[in-house]
């Protein structure tokens, strides 16, 4: 039985091994569509490896010769694609010129159209051949990922683009490699920062926060002013990583044309690229920007750029004539201008703008409507109505206990208004997220867990309370410990969920402030109900004789604190008060971000 076992379970290490270490022996057909390696890391920005041909023109059957060099690196990986098309499927077969460095692959039906390492033996230069199919397209690129080590690596670095007869374009330049990921026309300094004396004149501006002013370290600012047929941009920040843009046809990220500006070295790079879905940001093989200008000074990165209105040569380049939502993201860059996820929400205009169009001085939100509603409603609901219908239910029976409302008591029917409210403001607030997400949020950490087991026990309370036992029934006791018990773990957990849905990219209310309101709001709700605890004791103690069976584990109250009526009726009135204080201090910052 151990050899089985010994076999089994060198299999599965094996099997665990293989992706743990990457593909040092180039097999790598997993990454035919994308040609990212499956690295854990994101690719570099700018890339240092070349590819060049020996042609610019080809007929079906012509053989092209590819090079790719640059420094040192350990894996490649070269297709041809249609330059028109470049997510379609690699095209054409490879044939080696060094059998020992390189080898064949199959990408989806055609044979051989790829060309990978065969291990991680150090290499500057490799060489193949390119057969042009039958049926090739007018226009072909060739692309290469080259990994320098582990988790340095470039993906789709743009080669040439060569051509069938007859099928060039004047206004498309015949090669496009990797240097041109770069700025590809000359560069200035920045003199001075951006001011925003022109905005709404003869500037379309978006600043957040709102009317701040461009040369503070807090302001971040995007303004477009149309010169002739282009438009000139200016964008700010206080980042010493990123700076990027992207204009949308909804608000959501993908199938967006974007704009970085990212800071290597004490130098600005000027990058265009095209976002699809939230992967990193394809970048383009041309560079369509002119008159480049920046200026890493006093916390601020900016950058500034031409860009004609019309690029019918760049795909992927929108038409600035039309109207977008605009989308202002920043971000950390590490060395060689890797860029990293933004650590807060982008800010994104609330309806769309044409940038050529009327000028305006607009500012943005950097969380979404629906998101601002949902913790909206939940403030109203666990910072206003839960804590009223508690302290009321539990301190206020016997201060109302002779009042009506509706047939029943007043302090009941108080209490279970608010408690119903609490329950629909809840559930309503509840569905929110996933419509405006599409489903489970995989980016909100323990937050939706959290806010599902509350929305479990909110539902749970009216119904158990729906079963409620008479007033001298045996298992009223039981039922008074379970409602006490459900109540109060739902009220904890509310206020832990919201301590942690403030700090939710999604919201992220300002920091650290909005942990010490909300410890605040708790030292508050607890100082009260102390307070209202002291005063029922106090009563208990003025009167000289207590009927034992009438104090109840869950009943600190007695017919004797009808004698504090007033003061407990003050002390509500400055609750409420109080507690309007602290949901106006949340909701208004929620309509700040």
């Amino acid at each position: 039985m151990e050899l089985p076992g010994l076999a089994f379970a060198v299999w599965m290490l094996s099997c665990f091994y293989a992706p743990v270490g990457g593909y040092p022996n180039g097999k790598v057909r997993e990454a035919c569509t994308s040609m990212i390696p499956c690295h854990g890391s994101s690719p570099q920005l700018l890339p240092k490896h070349t590819i060049t041909v020996n042609g610019t023109e080809f007929k079906p059957g012509d053989s092209i010769e590819v090079h790719l060099s640059g420094p040192v690196f350990e894996g490649f990986f070269i297709q041809a694609r249609d330059a028109e098309h470049l997510e379609s499927p690699a095209l054409g077969s490879f044939m080696l010129a060094d059998r020992r460095a390189s080898q064949l692959l199959t990408c989806g039906r055609t044979k051989n159209s790829a060309v990978s390492h065969t291990s991680k033996a150090k290499k500057q230069h490799i060489k193949v051949y390119w057969i042009a199919p039958g049926d090739a397209p007018k226009r072909v690129q060739f692309l290469a990922t080259v990994v320098k080590k582990y988790r340095t690596f470039w993906v789709k670095i743009p080669g040439p683009i060569v051509s069938q007869p007859n099928a060039l374009s004047p206004a498309t330049p015949l090669h496009a490699t990797s240097e041109a990921v770069a700025t590809s026309h000359p560069v200035s300094y920045l003199s001075k920062p951006f001011n925003a004396s022109s905005c709404g004149r003869t500037k379309f501006c978006i600043r957040n926060p709102s009317n701040c002013d461009p040369e503070s370290a807090s302001c971040f600012f995007l303004s477009f002013q149309q010169e002739g047929s282009s438009v000139f941009i200016e964008m700010s920040g206080p980042s010493e990583g990123y700076l990027a843009f992207a204009l949308s046809h909804d608000q959501w990220m993908g199938d967006d044309d974007a704009y970085l500006c990212v800071g290597e070295d004490h130098h600005v790079h000027t990058i265009t690229a095209y976002l699809k879905g939230r992967s990193p940001p394809v970048l383009d093989s041309e560079n369509a920007l002119e008159d480049v200008s920046w200026r890493l000074a006093d916390g601020l990165l900016q950058c500034s750029f031409r860009r004609s209105i019309h690029l019918p040569a760049h795909k992927g380049r929108f038409n600035l004539n039309a109207s977008y939502y605009i989308f202002l993201a920043d971000g950390e860059a590490s060395e060689g201008g890797v860029i990293h996820k933004h650590q807060q929400q982008p800010l994104i205009t609330n309806g769309m703008y044409n940038v050529t169009g009327l000028p305006q001085d607009i500012g943005g939100s950097r969380s979404p409507r629906l998101i601002k509603a949902h913790g909206a409603l939940m403030f109203i609901a666990w910072i206003t109505t839960v804590s009223i219908g508690v302290i009321v239910a539990r301190f206020f029976k016997p201060v109302w206990s002779y009042s009506f409302l509706f047939g029943k008591e007043m302090w009941f029917q108080v209490h279970r208004m608010l408690m119903l409210t609490t329950v629909m403001l809840t559930g309503i607030s509840f569905v929110l997220p996933f419509i405006y997400r599409g489903g489970w949020s995989q980016q909100a950490g323990f937050h939706p867990y959290l806010g599902c087991t509350v929305m479990a026990l909110a539902i749970f309370q009216p119904l158990m309370a729906g079963f409620r036992p008479s007033r001298h029934a045996p298992r009223r006791q039981l039922f008074n410990w379970f409602h006490w018990s459900t109540g109060t773990a739902a009220r904890i957990l509310a206020v832990v969920t919201m301590f942690l849905g403030m700090n939710v990219a999604a919201l992220d209310l300002p920091d650290p402030w909005d942990t010490y309101t909300m410890i605040a709001f708790v030292t508050w709700h607890v100082g009260i109900d102390v307070l209202l605890e002291i005063h029922s004791y106090c009563l208990i103690r003025k009167v000289e004789v207590i009927e034992y069976d009438r104090v109840q584990i869950l009943q600190s109250l007695t017919s004797a604190e009808a004698e504090g009526r007033l003061f407990k009726q003050i002390v509500l009135t400055i609750y409420v008060c109080g507690n309007i204080v602290f949901l106006i201090a949340f909701l208004a910052a929620i309509n700040q971000i």
